[in-house]
């Protein structure tokens, strides 16, 4: 299976490579012709509102995926995973250290851990603005946009990449419902329903909500009674209602509660000391980390909750010469995990009763650890890595709590005209709470939900930081299209966008650890909970913070309609994400110990500050979009040039002190690509879809890591792919088969700025160039997946079998290098999941 898989990735390829297109991935059919009826119909026009009003898809001047209503159901879409494996250009890291961390990256642009999103999310017209509201369930979809490049300008925040645009369902004039069920392996099941109608002549309604639930695939191999690190249990309800005041009036208000219980921190480590591996013979300690076998040993439950609140308003209202729409949003998304600790490699805890007394046991009971760890009777006499069954690794506890507040009030004039404009303003307010910190494992039950536990205290907390941020941010935005000649449209778009952040650190200052210290093992306690808190090595101390940021955002662009067949583009745009905190103190702890190991092997410094700057990208794009055969194929060519400065970067940093968080930027980064793509509608019952983006990035400066120019951009695959069949046959007697097939591929990846060389780490001090890292080995390789779906709908009723991964491909969700460690942690992807689903409509 995995060389025919092979076979049809390479075919699929080349299939692209012909083909062309764009946006595509997604697609639409106009209504199947009868079987047997000789003709074969063209594929129906796409409206979209890429550029904040409805308008045909080939006359909007961008690349834009779209997934409509039958695409969007014939795929079984539900969750943000299946939105962007129907997305060229578009990928995404999702759930690997917890169930509201989606890292998505378009055209080159990831959106840092810690950071705020390179995307604008939308649904309905609103824009979502905790990074956490993307990964969700979704019901009642209509139809989902992907609109790449800079859109800032018309899509507001953070749309330095582009905006993914979701519309729903209105509610219905009459009842009509729906409920769907499923069951597969892995102990997985699914339930959703809806339910929509009129509450009275002039307001309508819709009650909607789901459930899933999987075990996961990922288990415990020593500690059976533990959750899956990949397990899934939540759901949501959902209410929205429509109002029609009158018939130039509405009002649309929709409430969501949503909460789950998940698994945490899918992380293995994967060493990178090639000296070390040749001195002692053990392959080990330099692992090719697509090669790496999973074994989970923790001893510490890795569990994540989350809660969400959401609660939205927007009322429009027509006055002839202008549309009137004003929006609110309340967001409330609470994520918090406990997971173990990664700190065993350093000793900190070998002196706790629970570290000793927990090595001993598992020794005597002839626990074997995976190489190159090895247990002995003693904790000085093992060697550890992250995540071991013995105490002595301590536990971690990580919270981010926010809440947002926004409203924008536009006016958008009406789309016939020959010059067509909207203007508005936007308000945000932000406070959210961060916080990651070590403990002391003490192995008794499970460690409180707690950032802080005072010392002499079961779980006490040994290293804390955390902070409590706020934002205001405000904007202004316009936009004008003018049809300069019938067939030639020019259009300017401006924002103006201010953000005033502040930072408090919320770390008890009189704190001290009983066992953590910063002057090396043997470790006797007595530090500050925060490194940067100890005068010594931070005589400044830790204060709060406050910046403003602000920037203009132009968008340029220019349509020519050729023909009704043919339309040519171009646009320029710049894209603006503000700067921000990083948690205080993380810059003197980086000083005091990461850069002294680096300065000692002959290395830069790490130059990681308590605050990271704006992120700004300037980008020009061109495109083609055309019909053939009469309407039944489209093709679409986009190609892009971007120049980011300042890029955004998560960085983890593991050492002498605990764990650290950060963001820091990467001076400039080159983006240049191009995007194709098609859909053909082969007969009355095929319909055939191929698209693919092509992405070159080169890192150009980065004071952060000077070593580092040259390398690529981190997230960035060199490549995604798309092919998709759609077959919908009528069977006589109100019955119909439906059969897709969608095949996926993603090019090689690096996740980090530090790629195919050497690295220093702490441990060089103690083993000087046997401590040496080499991250060779950290780039994970290419993969294809293969989606199947089959069924049967009778009238109202459809059953359908699926499976995701069907050839059982091999691949990695995330590496995340830590390179002053010495190895990377790495998340492994989704195997093969399969089941049964029964929907029915009425």
């Amino acid at each position: 299976m995995h060389r025919i898989l092979r076979t049809a990735a390479l075919g699929g390829s080349s299939l692209i490579a012909l083909a062309a297109a764009s946006a595509a991935g997604a697609e639409t059919t106009a209504p199947a012709a009868s079987a047997g009826s000789g003709n074969v119909v063209e594929i129906g026009e796409i409206t979209v509102t890429a550029r904040q009003r409805t308008e045909n898809l080939k006359d909007v001047p961008a690349a834009v995926s779209v997934l409509t209503s039958s695409t969007l159901r014939s795929a079984g879409v539900s969750r943000a995973d299946d939105i962007v494996a129907l997305t060229p250009g578009v990928s995404m890291v999702n759930g690997s250290a917890e169930q509201g961390d989606s890292q998505v990256n378009i055209r080159g642009l990831n959106g840092a851990r810690d950071a705020d999103p390179s995307f604008a999310f939308v649904i309905d017209g609103i824009q979502m603005t905790n990074p956490a509201a993307f990964n969700r369930e979704f019901t009642n979809l209509r139809q989902i946009e992907a609109v790449k490049g800079p859109q800032g300008a018309i899509y507001g925040r953070n749309a330095t990449a582009g905006a993914i645009i979701v519309t729903t369902e209105l509610p219905s004039d009459h009842v009509t419902g729906m409920v769907q069920a499923s069951a597969g392996n892995l102990g997985s099941y699914t339930a959703k329903f809806s339910l929509s109608g009129p509450l009275s002549d002039k307001v309508r309604g819709t009650l909607s909500g789901d459930f899933r639930n999987t075990d996961g695939q990922y288990r415990n191999s020593l500690f059976k009674n533990q959750i899956g690190l990949d397990a899934y249990r939540g759901g949501n309800i959902n209410a929205r209602v429509v109002v029609d005041i009158d018939a130039d009036t509405n009002l649309d208000v929709k409430a969501r509660y949503g909460q789950l219980r998940a698994g945490s921190i899918n992380f293995n480590a994967a060493f990178a000391l090639p000296a070390l591996a040749s001195v002692t013979s053990t392959p080990a300690f330099y692992e090719n980390v697509n090669a790496h076998n999973f074994v989970y040993q923790n001893n510490v439950e890795d569990v994540n909750w989350q809660t969400a609140y959401e609660l939205s308003a927007k009322l429009e209202h027509d006055f002839g010469w202008a549309k009137f729409t004003g929006w609110g949003l309340y967001s409330n998304i609470k994520n918090d995990l406990i997971a173990d600790g990664t700190s065993a490699s350093f000793g900190f805890f070998n002196a706790a009763p629970s570290c000793v007394s927990s090595t001993a046991a598992l020794s005597a009971q002839g626990v074997t650890l995976p190489s190159p760890q090895f247990l002995a009777p003693t904790p000085g006499g093992s060697f550890f890595g992250p995540y071991t069954p013995t105490a002595c690794d301590g536990y971690q506890y990580q919270r981010r709590n926010q809440q947002d507040a926004s409203v924008e009030l536009r006016l958008t004039s009406p789309s016939g005209g020959r010059l067509r404009w909207l203007a508005g303003v936007y308000y945000l307010h932000i406070d959210r709470d961060v916080g990651v910190s070590t403990g002391i494992d003490s192995g008794v039950g499970a460690p409180p939900r707690s950032l802080y536990v005072p010392s002499g205290q079961p779980y006490a907390t040994e290293q804390l930081l955390s902070d409590n941020f706020r934002s205001d941010i405000g904007a202004v935005f316009g936009q004008v299209q003018y049809d300069v000649v019938s067939n030639v449209e020019a259009s300017v778009a401006l924002r103006y966008d201010v953000e005033r952040r502040h930072d408090h650190n919320l770390v008890p200052t009189n704190a001290l650890t009983q066992y953590i210290d910063y002057n090396g093992p043997p470790y006797t306690g007595g530090a500050p909970l925060n490194p940067a808190l100890d005068p010594t090595l931070n005589p400044a101390g830790v204060h709060d913070q406050s910046k403003t940021f602000s920037q203009v955002q132009p968008k340029v662009g220019l349509r020519w309609t050729i023909d009704p067949q043919w339309t040519v583009y171009g646009d320029w745009g710049i894209g603006f994400k503000s700067g921000g905190f990083n948690n205080a103190g993380s810059q003197a702890t980086i000083n005091a110990f990461i850069n002294p190991a680096r300065t000692n092997a002959g290395f830069a410094p790490v130059s990681i500050q308590d605050s990271y700057k704006k992120e700004l990208n300037s980008e020009f794009e061109a495109g083609l979009k055309g019909r053939l055969l009469d309407g039944r194929l489209t093709l679409d060519l986009a190609a892009y040039d971007n120049t980011v400065k300042d890029m955004q970067f998560f960085e983890f940093f593991v050492g002498p002190f605990g764990l650290l968080r950060v963001v820091s930027n990467i001076d400039r980064v080159r983006l240049r690509g191009v995007e194709v793509g098609g859909q053909w509608r082969a007969t009355d019952n095929l319909t055939l879809s191929a698209s693919g983006a092509y992405t070159h990035s080169r890192i150009d400066r980065n004071s952060v890591r000077p070593d580092t120019v040259g390398n690529e951009s981190p997230y960035t695959p060199k490549y995604t792919w798309n092919l998709a069949a759609q077959y919908d046959r009528p069977l006589g007697n109100d019955l119909t088969f439906h059969g897709r097939v969608d095949v996926r591929g993603v090019g090689e990846t690096w996740f980090h700025v530090v790629q195919a060389q050497d690295n220093p780490t702490v441990f060089e001090f103690a083993y000087g160039a046997l401590g040496r890292a080499n991250y060779t080995l950290a780039r994970r390789s290419a993969y294809t997946t293969v989606d199947l779906r089959v069924g049967l709908e009778y009238r109202n009723l459809t059953i359908t079998a699926y499976g995701q991964n069907i050839g059982n491909e091999k691949y990695l969700n995330e590496v995340i290098p830590a390179p002053e460690f010495g190895g990377s942690f790495i998340s492994p992807g989704a195997g093969p999941r399969y089941g049964v689903e029964v929907g029915y409509r009425f």
